[in-house]
C-alpha cells in the first residue's frame, strides 16, 4: 500500500473543512485536503444561501463551494478526490486510508466530515430536493413567506423548525406519526400554543405532489389507512441527522448520537493533534456560518500544536 507523509490532513470539503485549508495553507501547513463523499458537503444540495455574510444577493449553494474551494487552492492547498476508508490514530503520526489503497501519516488531522440529513426515501422527495424539499428550516424557510408548509418530525428539532416557520410562514402543517410528540415538554406547549401551526397525528407521508417544485403533499393516517393532500409549497424534514463519524469511533470520544466530542471552546479531540470541526461535531447550529468559523479555529489548533510539538 502507497504511504504518503503529510504535516496536515483535512478530511472533508464543506464550509469547514475548505476554511481550515485556507488558514493552514496560509500558515504554511501544506495542508492536503479530501473532499469526501460529498465535495463541498449538504450546501451543494442548497439552491440559495441568503444567510452567509458577505453575499448580499445571496449565493448559489454549489457556487458557494467552488468559491471557498479556489480561495484555499489559491494559498496552496492540495485539493484532492477520495473518501477516507480507515483510520489509525494509536501513534504519531497518525495514519489515515483513502480508498483503501494509500495510507496518509500526518502530525495532524483535522476532521470535518459533516453531518447527513436523515430523509423519508421517497422517490419525489429526492426528485424535489432544492426545489421545496428542505432539511433546513432556519437556512430555507425565507423563501416560503406568507406561504402554506409542512414539516415532518416529533422532536426538539422539528418543533423548534416549526415555530421559527410560523413566524414567516402562512400556515405550517406539522406531520406526526404517532399520537404524542418526542418534543421536551416546554417545546411541545410552544407549538401546541402557537395558532398557525396545525398538528397532523398519526400520520405519515405518501407522497410529496408536483413535478417540477412541491405543490401539495398526500398523508396517509396509519390507523385508518385513509389518505389526505394538503396544498403545500413547502416540505421540510426534520427527522434528524447523522453525523459522519463511523470511521473514527474506535479512537474518539462520541456522543449517544454519534458527534465528536470537542474540549469546549477549542477544536481539540481526546486524541492529540486530531481536530474536529462544523456539523461532526455541532449538533447545536448546524450553520455554515459555524461550521466555517469552527474550521478557523481547528487550523489554529493545529498550527499551534505543530508549534508546540516542534514539528517544522
Amino acid at each position: 500500500m502507497e504511504i504518503e507523509k503529510v504535516k496536515c490532513l483535512i478530511i472533508g470539503s464543506g464550509p469547514a473543512g475548505y476554511t481550515a485549508a485556507i488558514y493552514a495553507s496560509r500558515a504554511g501547513l501544506n495542508p492536503v485536503l479530501y473532499q469526501g463523499i460529498q465535495p463541498g458537503g449538504q450546501l451543494t444540495i442548497t439552491n440559495d444561501v441568503e444567510n452567509y455574510p458577505g453575499y448580499p444577493d445571496g449565493i448559489n449553494g454549489p457556487q458557494m463551494m467552488e468559491d471557498f474551494k479556489r480561495q484555499a487552492e489559491r494559498f496552496g492547498t492540495d485539493v484532492r478526490y477520495g473518501i477516507a476508508t480507515a483510520v489509525d490514530f494509536s501513534s504519531q503520526p497518525h495514519k489515515v486510508t483513502i480508498d483503501d489503497q494509500t495510507v496518509i501519516e500526518a502530525h495532524t488531522v483535522i476532521i470535518s466530515t459533516g453531518a447527513s440529513a436523515k430523509w423519508l426515501g421517497l422517490e419525489s422527495e429526492a426528485r424535489l430536493n432544492g426545489s421545496g424539499v428542505s432539511a433546513c428550516a432556519v437556512c430555507d424557510g425565507f423563501f416560503y413567506r406568507k406561504q402554506d408548509v409542512a414539516i415532518v418530525g416529533a422532536g426538539d428539532t422539528a418543533a423548534e423548525e416549526a415555530t421559527y416557520l410560523s413566524n414567516l410562514c402562512n400556515k405550517v402543517y406539522m406531520i406526526i406519526r404517532r399520537d404524542e410528540m418526542r418534543a421536551s415538554t416546554i417545546m411541545q406547549e410552544r407549538v401546541k400554543n402557537t395558532p398557525n401551526i396545525e398538528i397532523i397525528w398519526n400520520s405519515v407521508t405518501d407522497e410529496i405532489l408536483g413535478q417540477h417544485a412541491v405543490e401539495g403533499v398526500r398523508l396517509r393516517n396509519v390507523l385508518t389507512d385513509e389518505l389526505q393532500e394538503i396544498p403545500v409549497t413547502g416540505f421540510f424534514v426534520a427527522i434528524g441527522h447523522q453525523p459522519n463519524s463511523d470511521i473514527f469511533k474506535d479512537y474518539l470520544n462520541l456522543d449517544e448520537n454519534g458527534y465528536i466530542r470537542t474540549i469546549p471552546g477549542t477544536s481539540k479531540t481526546n486524541i492529540d493533534g486530531v481536530f474536529a470541526c462544523g456539523d461532526v461535531q455541532d449538533f447545536t447550529y448546524r450553520q455554515a456560518v459555524t461550521a466555517a468559523g469552527s474550521g478557523c479555529m481547528a487550523a489554529l489548533d493545529a498550527e499551534r500544536y505543530l508549534a508546540a510539538s516542534n514539528i517544522h
